[in-house]
């Protein structure tokens, strides 16, 4: 169990501490400054008060009060709108829309992939890092044009991605030499935020501790 200290309300969330839409939430909370307990789920053994509040008894899960959510975009909207500043979405309701289609396109296109580079199959997990690449490499126009994905400010899209590039190492994903310094450059400028840092598990921070993470 780990609490996570600030000055806000305080919350629960079951967590998996290797889980990447856990991790999303965890990035979202520490951009807010969220007071709140994380209660990391081993997926072999879950609480069963983790099954009373969420029938699927599934991470991420987090309780506010009486209110209980179980979905991490639903989750990560949320919390952007409960606690205002600073906004991870923007103001703008066709920009707003464009933010939401972007994830769900990450979710529907990524998520089988994801699930075969975590799967321990290593036939499995060879031709997903291929497939995982090759939608990188289809990125790295937007990767390139501006400070963030999508535009200068950090939003629930760059929340979305980094859990996905801190693991891409791990998962045996590589690309060419000058692909890969394109999406480093944009990857390290996410990696340096103090939520993110704040966000990570110890599991997760073993994951690149040979690996420098360029200044």
């Amino acid at each position: 169990m780990t609490v996570v200290s600030n000055k806000r309300s305080v919350m629960t969330l079951y967590s998996g501490a290797m889980d990447i839409y856990s991790h999303r939430v965890r990035i979202v909370l520490a951009e807010k400054g969220v007071l709140y307990e994380a209660i990391h789920v081993d997926p072999r053994s879950k609480p069963e008060r983790l099954f009373e509040i969420n029938p699927y008894g599934s991470v991420p899960t987090l309780v506010d009060r009486d209110l209980a959510l179980y979905e991490p975009n639903i989750i990560m909207e949320y919390l952007d709108e409960r606690f205002p500043h600073p906004p991870l979405m923007p103001v703008y309701p066709v920009l707003r829309a464009k933010t939401r289609l972007v994830m769900y396109r990450f979710d529907r296109e990524w998520a089988s992939i994801i699930r075969k580079l975590e799967s321990g199959k290593v036939s499995d997990m060879k031709i997903a890092a291929k497939e995982l690449a090759s939608y990188l490499v289809e990125c790295l126009p937007i990767f390139n044009s501006s400070r963030y994905f999508m535009g200068e400010e950090f939003t629930l899209i760059d929340c979305c991605l980094a859990p996905i590039l801190w693991r891409l190492s791990h998962w045996g994903v590589t690309l060419s030499a000058a692909d890969n310094r394109v999406l480093m450059k944009y990857a390290n400028r996410v990696f340096q935020r103090d939520s993110f840092q704040a966000s990570l598990t110890e599991m997760e921070q073993e994951l690149r501790k040979s690996e420098k993470v360029a200044v």
